[in-house]
């Protein structure tokens, strides 16, 4: 804890730092046990167009359903997952589980509801040597056409290793897999790599559509982020988006998608398959 503050702050280790510990280890342990014992399940939030109103799209979101616990929201145990290590392993079966998902859904409902499935890749997933053949394989064993998938990636691990994930998302993108940038705006983007990246849409981070109709500086954001976007020909999506004030103005400002809890909060897949049967529209 000294050395993650910093080098020179001392720490004291005293009973709530060994509780602490003690959660963290339980915490970690149960979480391989849940892998293995298949507690992780994946729920889906719409992204809608703000044209039509209706979904366009699906993002996975992992939860853990713990057998004491109940479900444990991804704050209490991602950090650690990502800590640790098993946020690769923990990827790997959400990314199997959304592709299968997708699949049952596009066998049963009528083409005109066809949507596209994006689920979160992680940095540690992203540089494994075999990145391309899992993401391959995932497909594959789902029997899942490649072009309704698309992987987010946050802004800050795209940038970190520009050089290295340059030729990894080319090959992703020769599999016909579109890519997202996630939480765009709270990283530390490099224009001169963004506009080579082979990149199709930019998320729009929620820390800004918050503040929407309420800090002139979000809506000047915002409105820079959306420009950006197009002039790179690229689509937006904005996300956490709470109220219908602040999907008047994303729609006022161009952007094309957005998702949050106005529209609707992470749901199962039988309840995804209802909105998408009844063609819902949001406004």
């Amino acid at each position: 804890r000294a050395k993650v503050a910093g080098s020179t702050r001392p720490e004291v280790f005293d009973e709530a730092t060994q509780r602490r510990s003690h959660e963290t280890l339980q915490i970690e342990t149960g979480l391989r046990w849940a892998l293995e014992r298949d507690e992780l399940i994946v729920q889906y939030q719409p992204i809608v167009s703000l044209d039509s109103g209706k979904i366009a799209g699906l993002e996975s979101l992992v939860r853990w359903n713990h057998p004491e616990l109940g479900i444990v929201p991804p704050d209490d145990f991602i950090p650690l997952a990502e800590e640790t290590g098993l946020i690769v392993p923990l990827g790997w079966q959400v990314l199997s589980k959304s592709c299968k998902q997708m699949k049952e859904w596009r066998s049963t409902l009528p083409p005109g509801g066809l949507i596209d499935l994006s689920v979160n890749l992680s940095s540690k997933q992203f540089m494994q040597p075999d990145v391309v053949a899992q993401i391959h394989g995932a497909l594959k064993d789902a029997d899942l056409d490649p072009t309704c998938l698309r992987l987010e990636m946050t802004e800050s691990a795209l940038m970190e290793n520009a050089e290295v994930v340059f030729p990894l998302l080319t090959e992703l993108q020769s599999l016909d897999v579109r890519l997202y940038v996630d939480d765009f705006g709270t990283g530390y983007s490099s224009l001169s790599y963004l506009h080579k990246l082979p990149i199709d849409t930019l998320k729009i981070d929620r820390s800004f559509v918050i503040d929407l109709g309420v800090r002139e500086e979000a809506l000047e954001i915002v409105r820079t982020i959306v420009t950006l976007a197009h002039n790179l020909r690229m689509h937006v999506v904005a996300e956490g988006v709470e109220t219908q004030e602040q999907a008047t103005i994303l729609r006022g400002l161009g952007c094309e998608f957005a998702q949050g809890f106005y529209f609707s909060e992470p749901v199962d897949g039988s309840a995804i398959a209802d909105l998408l049967r009844n063609d819902i529209k949001f406004f």
